[in-house]
């Protein structure tokens, strides 16, 4: 019931709301209408005036008659300005004036426009000084250096002169500052009469920017709110926004239901507002005094009905509290907890039946769960011990997936290069030695280019050595041998070094003396040239690699660090964890997805660590870590 009440109460208020709304808003339609009725009067009496007989007979007389006639004109039709301007004058004020261009163009026009000081001082009269306000400093307006407007908001109308002879525009204007005849007469359109019996107190207001040029606003009893300006809210909506203002708004120094529309110059800016609104403080009292007697009825009745619903409550609590304390004492552990007779033969009473019931199928099952959880022990058992082989099966079977992938580098290297190298190797040797027997003597002349060519040959023959040191570890060295790694990686180089040199890949070294390590020599080849190779297809093309060979100490462990890094692009976060996965691999197509893993393997084996990250400048990075001889001695 609260909470209907709560409901209720909230739409009531919205409603009460939207009426205050909806109240201001058909007041703001009455003044907007009442100023373009103004504006509209003003253009067709300025229209008639340009194509009156007694008009055309004024244009054909001196001046002095022209003078008169136009000021007893502007007298009758309650102008602040009106006169001619020839076709032949007309240029430059039709610059600055659409209307007057309009009127040019021989259509009638009437806007509101903007009039500076030294404009409205050309006119005859004291309309600079009519204009001129003192801005008040107003509460939650937005600051300004300024302390007085002197522009002019005007009524500007114009109407064409089409007479034999005679050509131009007639022009005049209302001014709307402190033109409180114009602001009192809108006041008494929109709330004389009112319905609620005088309880609205309205004012109307127009604004020249945000500042009030005419109002019926009071700061104080006789003392009108010229000057003062709007709140900053208002003005970024309805000046800097455009959008009509419908809403409470704070007004020079209370809260008013307001309504702001904005004015649009000649131009199309938004150059003032027309402003309506109604004190909220008497609605503000009658909806809270109306919310008061509602919450006061409501107490009421509900004091009157809280014994009622206690003695009917009674005979729902007891029941339910002893299923309550059954279902505790069942939470518990206790199986055998039931409810008995509650003495109650009502719904309640075959609840509290049926839930016995369930705790006897309940206590049942459980027997029964104890009897099949038992078994499914011994059966997962069974399944461990099946797991357990099926997994020895699986260590063989990656067992000899190392040895295919290794086998399959050792094929690609020896069949590629022993073959098609050493022998063209051998023949360039012989024939070389032949030359030097041939030339005798005479090979002095070219003793440094033979020389080179010996040397070029040595080199070729060290590198294929290499690979046949990689390809056949077991040949060169014995396993888990103490390792020095910086020679290391500079064999390791000249390895791959014609991978590196076609993709126009650069490498930097730092290679620092580290303690040695304990490792088969061929197998932390094969690591490295992995890793080198992995970092030249990351990068594809033009790129470098920066080796570092460093000692390091881990968990109290001294040991040796390689890092591998690139400028390749990296791997994406969600591939991480997969990298050293068996069959892994972002390079479909071109490889097997074993090479990584089966590095990860073996640094493993010797008792290191092989990691992975992406660096915060773009690359990658490996680090193989090894511990030294020593501490794997130890």
């Amino acid at each position: 019931m609260p909470m209907l009440l709560f409901l209720g109460m909230t739409r009531w208020t919205a409603d009460y709301d939207k009426v205050l709304i909806a109240n201001v808003e058909s007041d703001l339609r009455i003044a907007e209408q009442y100023l373009a009725r103004i504006m509209e009067t003003t253009g067709d009496e300025l229209t008639g005036v340009a194509e009156s007989v007694q008009f055309a007979e004024i244009l054909a007389v001196d001046g002095a008659a022209q003078d008169r006639f136009l000021a007893e004109k502007r007298a009758e039709l309650g102008l602040d300005f009106l006169y001619i301007l020839p076709e032949g004058e007309a240029g430059p004020t039709a610059e600055r004036w659409p209307v007057v261009r309009a009127a040019m163009a021989g259509e009638p026009a009437t806007e509101i426009d903007i009039f500076n000081a030294a404009e409205l001082a050309a006119f005859d009269g004291d309309l600079a000084e009519q204009a001129r306000i003192d801005l008040i400093p107003t509460r939650a307006a937005v600051p300004t250096d300024r302390v007085v407007e002197e522009r002019g908001m005007v009524v500007h109308s114009a109407a064409p002169i089409r007479r034999d002879g005679h050509g131009g525009v007639l022009v005049g204007g209302i001014l709307l500052n402190r033109n409180l005849q114009f602001i009192d007469t809108i006041n008494a359109l929109v709330y004389l009469n009112a319905v609620t019996g005088g309880e609205r107190q309205g004012t109307a207001t127009l604004f020249l920017d945000d500042v009030r040029v005419s109002t019926n606003v009071r700061l104080f009893e006789d003392v009108r709110a010229l000057g003062t300006r709007v709140s900053a809210v208002v003005r970024e909506a309805v000046l800097d926004e455009g959008r009509t203002w419908l809403n409470r708004a704070f007004v020079v120094n209370d809260w008013y239901i307001s309504g702001y529309l904005p004015l649009r110059d000649s131009f199309g800016e938004a150059v003032g507002m027309l402003y309506v609104g109604f004190l909220e403080a008497p609605f503000t009292a009658a909806k809270r005094e109306a919310v008061m007697v509602i919450f006061a009825a409501f107490a009421g009745v509900l004091l009157m009905s809280v014994p009622l619903f206690l003695w009917m409550a009674k005979g729902i609590f007891a029941p339910l509290e002893k299923m309550n304390q059954t279902m505790r004492r069942v939470g518990e552990g206790d199986l055998n907890a039931r409810n008995g007779v509650t003495g109650s033969k009502d719904e309640i009473g075959q609840v509290a039946g049926h839930l016995d019931d369930l705790l006897d199928e309940l206590q049942d099952r459980d027997a029964k769960l104890r009897a099949w959880a038992d078994e499914l022990e011994q059966r997962v058992e069974e399944r461990t011990a099946e797991l357990r082989d099926a997994n020895a099966k699986l260590e063989d079977t990656w067992q000899q997936l190392v040895m295919s992938e290794k086998l399959a580098s050792i094929g690609e290297i020896t069949a590629g290069v022993a073959h098609e190298i050493n022998n063209p190797v051998a023949v360039i040797q012989g024939n070389l030695d032949v030359m030097r027997e041939s030339l005798g003597d005479e090979a002095a002349s070219v003793e440094v280019e033979l020389d080179l060519i010996d040397r070029q040959v040595a080199r070729i023959n060290s590198i294929v050595g290499k690979l046949l040191q990689f390809a056949r570890p077991h040949e060169f060295s014995g396993a888990e041998e103490a390792v020095d790694l910086r020679p290391l990686v500079k064999d390791c180089l000249v390895l791959v070094e014609h991978v590196l040199s076609k993709a126009e890949i650069a490498v930097e070294s730092d290679l620092q003396d580290v303690p040695v390590v304990r490792i088969e020599a061929g197998e932390m080849q094969q690591v490295v040239v992995n890793l080198l190779v992995n970092a030249s297809q990351a990068m594809k093309a033009a790129g470098t690699i920066r080796l570092l060979l460093r000692a390091e100490v881990r968990d109290g462990v001294e040991g040796a660090l390689l890092s591998v890094r690139d400028t390749g692009p990296g791997v994406p976060d969600d591939l991480i964890d997969k990298m050293f996965d068996p069959f892994f691999t972002t390079k479909q197509a071109e490889g097997t997805g074993l090479g990584l893993s089966i590095s990860q393997t073996l640094i493993q084996r010797a008792g290191g660590r092989i990691t992975y990250r992406n660096l915060d400048e773009g690359g990658a990075e490996f680090c193989v870590w090894l511990p030294s001889a020593e501490a794997r001695n130890g």
